[in-house]
């Protein structure tokens, strides 16, 4: 029963997360199932990612009926990364599951010090977006303190211009590497590159990513199934878990402010990343 209400807790707190920041939830579940529950290092990267699919698309409903999605960015990441997720799973029983803890922190703490630098110097928006908010203009902007009250709407209609596609096709790749690999969904590197290259504000490039990761997660789970990392048992009592988590962390970051998500997202990822790098050096009890 310990057990029981641990996962379910797990997948409580992932889907909250999930939803709160575009995620996919697995940024928790993989340190939690790791270190909570004594589950092997591969499994803990494994089990997350059928887990991700019903976090990820519970999220996305409240982001897509407020506007805060952009679905074909959010498409495309997800097709090019998916091919790259493969991949990547496939890797991880080549290079052993501390180097894949060990890489997973590092990489997490790597997001957490882009997303502080985006806070202190932000980065330019609307690369590939047009600003269409009535009664908004560049100048406007300049004297904007929330950038969640700026709108970027979704790319016009018609084809993505080519460097967009590049553009994409990097970003998306990057995603599928890390997803496939560290078996976290992808979404903590998706949304940093989503605000520094695309332009976005935090709220689109969340939502987006809840679409990327949800598809990127169906070749990772595949891969990792046929490879034995999945653990079907704990995945179900954590889905059970992240539905509820996500709608209210969605909720959540809907009603937050630009800022605000920003510095809880960096906080999110020192604490987690700190947490499972320390653990895996033997630095803190499991």
């Amino acid at each position: 029963m310990r057990e029981l209400l641990t996962t379910f807790g797990i997948g409580l707190v992932s889907g909250v997360l999930s939803g709160a920041f575009g995620i996919g939830g697995g940024i928790m579940t993989t340190p939690g199932i790791r270190l909570l529950l004594g589950a092997p290092a591969l499994v803990a990267v494994g089990t997350p990612l059928p887990v991700i699919f019903p976090s990820a698309l519970t999220g996305l409903l409240n982001y897509y009926r407020r506007g805060s999605l952009d679905a074909r960015v959010g498409a495309w990441c997800g097709v090019f990364g998916s091919a790259f997720a493969v991949f990547s799973a496939l890797a991880t029983q080549f290079v052993g599951g501390t180097v894949v803890m060990l890489a997973t922190a590092a990489l997490i703490l790597y997001t957490a010090g882009d997303m502080i630098l985006q806070l202190i110097w932000p980065p330019r928006l609307g690369l590939i977006a047009a600003e269409e908010q009535d009664g908004f203009s560049p100048s406007d902007a300049a004297q904007e303190d929330d950038v969640s009250q700026q709108r970027h709407p979704a790319v016009p209609a018609g084809s993505l211009p080519l460097v967009a596609l590049w553009k994409l096709a990097l970003i998306g790749g990057a995603t599928g590497l890390y997803s496939g690999f560290l078996g976290l969904g992808g979404g903590f590197v998706l949304v940093p590159m989503l605000t520094r290259w695309l332009g976005f504000d935090i709220k689109r490039a969340i939502g987006t990513s809840l679409l990327s990761v949800a598809i990127l997660a169906v070749p990772g789970t595949i891969t990792h199934a046929l490879l034995g990392h999945v653990d079907w048992r704990l995945a179900a009592v954590l889905a059970v878990g992240v539905v509820p988590g996500a709608w209210a962390g969605s909720r959540l970051a809907l009603g937050s402010s630009d800022r605000g998500i920003r510095v809880a997202f960096a906080v999110m990822l020192v604490v987690v990343g700190g947490w499972l790098g320390a653990a895996e050096l033997g630095w803190l009890p499991r």
